[in-house]
């Protein structure tokens, strides 16, 4: 196959090569991502270089009969930090045999490992958790739902004797247990949280998760791209743009699909429009937290005026049913967008009105400092990202970093703080609502006229629908595409086969995330729990698919 790579390609299958020993086989590669098939031994070799050189695992997957392969074929998904290149490490399963866990190299590996696990049925030897993740006890033995041989349809719970899922034990004089959830008294999805304690100090916490698993991999499986979208609007809420944008993104890689300038802009006003009502809720459900209510509610009432706003632009609260591979399902006025910088003006003036509230108030500062605090040492083996990561004086963002859509000329102002406490994630948070202001006044700037989706002469075999629709039989071919949420960075991962979905994984912030929270706990007090959870605000629904 005749691959053309730029320089950042080639640095990085150079530097494989020689802490490998060997060359490994270049399949595919982008401008920003690159996928090299490497031998069982050479993988052993090239893992603990890469964790030496600062690359994080940002994703594991599995697929199967990948290429005309029978088996299985995993992808490990590493990133350095600025500008580089995904570097994708392509690794063959054999069906009943082991493969060498990587989790005690990147830890982040632990969950992805499990997930697989759970999934396709591989084990990893040398791994320090095989505990089920998603799968959890009402599953039979033996059931992998994510193999080709399973077919959707009714799941017959099983006994749960004998198969208990073994929590950390931390025993001693003194130590007793708080377990917490998976039901809970609001109206949040479950989660269980199991707090070891000496007096009120915590000192471990364990969560579990995944008791909502919704097989959405599964579903798109053998579905037009078109088909899908709408499940990934759904894989979480208040992400819905999010995710959609990061499914047709894929999409548009492996069709060649170049799409319109106006349709980029339109795409990213509504990302930045999804990324502030979502972040006003966090910073309203932190003063929730302190029961500070006359702090909240102005907050509240923002995102209450911005969810509106997405109504009369788009049709839609979440801004649901705009995207689809190729563009828009339909234009927005420009009438509408003209209406914006007023809108924006008034929206920023309650912004500050309602921030300076908040962080003139001496008893929700003596809440917020020094709680919770995350270690910048974590972000890179835990692949946390987001807010989150940039509180933590880690400044990486997708948008900056491997910049996407109209991104490439409009980058928005970042933010970072180095304290990694609820004060500082606050902060954070903050500055990029006003950040995502600034950055819709600057994208709904001398807007050009023109289509919202890609003329069908540029599908490469596909023909373009006027209800926006990519149909026909032409593509065959995988890519990756990273976009920045409101958490975070999330992952998507598309294989279609003849123009349909054969795989399709979605990594979001949230799933490593959730890990971050079991060390921004310890040495806290319980009652500081709730606060600490919310100003992370992770999803359930976006880590459970």
């Amino acid at each position: 196959m005749d691959i053309k790579i730029n320089k950042d390609a080639t640095d990085l299958l150079s530097m494989v090569s020689s802490i490998a020993g060997e060359e490994p086989e270049l399949l595919n590669a982008r401008e920003n991502e690159i996928y090299l098939k490497v031998s069982e031994t050479g993988f052993k070799d090239i893992s603990p270089s890469l964790a030496e050189r600062k690359f994080s695992l940002i994703g594991l997957f599995c697929a199967e009969d990948f290429e005309k392969k029978e088996g299985f074929t995993l992808f490990y998904v590493f990133k350095q930090a600025g500008r580089a290149p995904a570097l994708v490490l392509v690794r063959e399963a054999v069906r009943g045999k082991k493969v060498t866990s990587v989790a005690e190299i990147f830890p982040s590996a632990s969950w992805f490992e499990r997930e697989v696990r759970d999934g396709f049925g591989l084990d990893f030897t040398g791994a320090f958790d095989t505990r089920r993740l998603f799968l959890h006890e009402c599953y039979p033995e033996g059931f992998h739902p994510l193999q080709k041989a399973f077919k959707n349809g009714p799941i017959r719970p099983t006994e749960t004797s004998g198969r208990e899922y073994k929590f950390r034990q931390v025993k001693g004089e003194g130590v007793y247990q708080i377990p917490v959830g998976p039901v809970h008294a609001g109206i949040i999805e479950p989660g269980h949280f199991r707090f070891s304690v000496i007096g009120e100090p915590i000192f471990s916490l364990e969560i579990r998760l995944f008791y909502k698993h919704r097989g959405i991999e599964k579903l798109v499986e053998g579905k037009k791209p078109s088909e899908c979208v709408a499940l990934a609007e759904a894989v979480s809420g208040d992400e819905s743009m999010a995710n959609a944008t990061g499914f047709c993104m894929a999409v548009e890689q492996v069709c060649g699909i170049n799409i319109p300038e106006r349709a980029e802009r339109l795409r990213a006003i509504m990302l930045e429009l999804e990324r502030t009502y979502s972040l006003l809720g966090d910073l309203a459900g932190m003063a929730v937290d302190v029961g500070f209510a006359l702090v909240a509610s102005p907050f509240f009432m923002l995102r209450e005026e911005v969810l509106r706003q997405n109504e009369k632009l788009t049709g839609s609260r979440f801004l649901r049913g705009m995207t689809i591979p190729g563009g828009l399902k339909k234009d927005v006025p420009d009438s509408l967008l003209k209406d914006l910088p007023a809108f924006l003006e008034k929206f920023s003036r309650a912004f500050e009105s309602a921030y300076d509230r908040a962080i003139s108030s001496s008893s929700l500062i003596d809440r917020f400092a020094t709680t919770g605090i995350i270690k910048k040492e974590l972000v890179s083996p835990l692949n946390l990202t987001g807010p989150l990561a940039r509180a933590s004086g880690y400044p990486a963002d997708t948008r900056l970093d491997r910049p996407y859509g109209a991104y490439r000329d409009f980058a928005p102002e970042p933010s970072v703080r180095k304290r990694g406490d609820v004060l500082s994630r606050f902060e954070v948070k903050a500055d990029e609502i006003r950040a995502s202001a600034g950055l819709i006044l600057r994208l709904a700037e001398n807007f050009q006229q023109g289509p919202v989706f890609a003329e069908s002469a540029e599908y490469d075999g596909y023909a373009g629908q006027s209800s926006g629709e990519i149909s026909g039989s032409g593509a065959t071919g995988y890519s990756l595409a990273l976009v920045e949420a409101p958490r975070g960075q999330n992952l998507h991962w598309i294989y279609l086969k003849n123009g349909l979905v054969d795989r399709y994984k979605i990594r979001t912030a949230s799933f490593c995330n959730w890990q971050a929270i079991e060390h921004a706990v310890i040495g806290n007090i319980v009652p500081d729990f709730p606060l600490i959870n919310k100003s992370l605000n992770l999803s359930y629904a976006g880590t459970d698919l």
